[in-house]
């Protein structure tokens, strides 16, 4: 099966940016292997903007599988609040989260709090209470 390329950049630019950017798949007249899509608005493969939205996505505003931004959300986020599975940053959340406040099933940080069915307590035993547990330095 031929996979599909999609190319398109709306005509408006703000700050010499495209408005809408879009992207996917392989470019053969670019030799792209995967699209990469810059705009205010850039959705694609790799996307890179204001608002990101892509597998590798990178702006003020990233959602996608590995995000990194002011504000990033999805499987592996960098940023100064950052929100999914595997979260690093300032205020993370997620699964594994590691930041100044951190907030998961497994956290680290300043200020880090575990939440879940099972927490850990003290001297690395596991605690059956439910519910959400500041974790000691």
């Amino acid at each position: 099966m031929k996979k599909r390329s999609i190319r398109h950049q709306s005509s408006r630019q703000v700050a010499g940016r495209p408005l809408i950017s879009v992207a996917f798949g392989a470019d053969a007249s670019t030799g792209e292997d995967h699209g990469t899509a810059r705009g205010i608005i850039a959705i694609g493969d790799r996307a890179e903007g204001f608002l990101a939205l892509g597998g590798d996505a990178k702006g003020v505003i990233a959602l996608g599988g590995r995000s990194q931004g002011f504000l990033a959300m999805g499987g592996i986020a960098r940023g100064v609040v950052a929100m999914g599975g595997v979260a690093f940053g300032g205020f993370t959340l997620g699964g594994v989260a590691v930041g100044l406040i951190a907030l998961g099933g497994a956290a680290v940080g300043r200020h880090s709090y575990q939440v879940g069915p099972r927490v850990l307590g003290a001297g690395g035993k596991t605690s059956r209470r439910r519910g959400v547990r500041q974790a000691r330095d």
